[in-house]
């Protein structure tokens, strides 16, 4: 089998996906074309051009199945290479453009839009990481044609993608032993983004307390970071410097050896499509703690989550800390890793 993989702005999670489909579906041949994560809104809109401009002898090919995440203008690149059509289309939704939080001083994503529901009209099959990413997608695209000029009826091309939808997470890959050791039960790891959305002023803003109040912890702040930062890292990174063990983005190797020692793993974010970052935390023994909300509830069990609101960060983690008794078992991680979902996704290629 012949499979194209295409990647429009190919983010560590998207690569992360990418890679453990090369390495664990058997019996294909695959090619991949991917664009750097940088310049969001000419990479969604010009990743058609790039392509014919820099890749025409590789998309003149024929293939059995055409594999492209939503940020790929699946539409206009059937329009630029037609032969491309006859292959199996399907368009794999890592996050949809319609259940990002806006920040104050960001221009309404239109295009980007467009360009997720053109996606999915040309695909024969819609793939989401969870069912929260596919029912807000959905209820993201009825909200925005009702704003177009014209009263058109969706509720029939809806109907007709939504039979097209399944659910398929990105899974774990299996776990390298190296990096299982006894995990602190006091140290709480930060790994994501260092964004607004992932809403670092809750998290930080509960430490700093936690601290004030002579609760002892250990921090790592990893993830990546961009060069506009909230200004809520300066100010812990000065308030919290007694309980840091690291601080920014580590190398591949360091990483791996925080996850492994970390004893909690914190969420506060405003979006979440899956969190592949608190899972893998999770797999090496973390404790993840994440908001009742998004794609959380249909992921983790109630004792690790809690209500979403600052007061409720506090209370869950000053419980944690100070009565190890209150502190779950470990979260069974089995039902993530590629096991659990190799025939799923090999079924998703012969049957669709």
């Amino acid at each position: 089998m012949h499979v194209l993989l295409l990647s429009a702005y190919e983010a560590v999670s998207h690569r992360y996906w990418a890679d453990s489909l090369m390495t664990n579906m058997q019996g294909v041949s695959w090619q991949a074309l991917s664009l750097p994560p940088r310049h969001f809104a000419w990479r969604i809109r010009g990743n058609p051009l790039s392509w014919w401009l820099k890749e025409h002898e590789t998309l003149s090919q024929s293939y059995d199945v055409l594999l492209a995440t939503s940020m790929v203008d699946l539409a206009t690149l059937i329009g630029l290479f037609p032969h491309l059509g006859r292959a199996k289309k399907i368009v794999y939704f890592h996050e949809n453009q319609f259940a990002y939080p806006e920040s104050s001083d960001q221009m309404p994503q239109v295009e980007a839009k467009m360009v997720n529901i053109y996606a999915a009209l040309a695909a024969d099959t819609l793939v989401f990481n969870t069912a929260y990413n596919r029912d807000s997608f959905f209820d993201g695209v009825r909200t925005f044609l009702k704003k177009m000029p014209e009263n058109l009826p969706v509720a029939k091309p809806l109907e007709v993608l939504r039979e097209r939808a399944h659910v398929l997470p990105v899974p774990l890959g299996p776990l390298n032993r190296a990096f299982v050791s006894r995990p602190n039960p006091r140290r709480i790891v930060w790994n994501h983004r260092w964004e607004y959305d992932k809403n670092p002023e809750d998290f930080f803003n509960v430490l700093i307390d936690l601290s004030e109040q002579g609760v002892e912890f250990e921090l790592a702040v990893l993830g990546q970071r961009f060069r506009k930062v909230p200004a809520i890292f300066e100010i812990a990174q000065e308030k919290l410097a007694a309980h840091i063990v690291a601080w920014g983005p580590q190398p591949e190797t360091e990483y791996r050896e925080l996850l492994a020692t970390a004893g909690i793993v914190v969420s506060t974010t405003w979006h979440e499509f899956q969190g592949l970052a608190i899972m893998e935390a999770a797999q090496r023994g973390a404790l993840p703690l994440v908001p009742d909300r998004l794609c959380f509830p249909e992921l983790y069990p109630a004792e690790y989550r809690f209500n979403g609101t600052p007061e409720g960060l506090y209370q869950r983690l000053y419980a944690w800390l100070n009565a190890p008794e209150s502190r779950p078992s470990r979260l069974d991680t089995a039902d993530w890793e590629w096991p659990a979902w190799r025939t799923a996704y090999q079924g998703l290629f012969t049957h669709g």
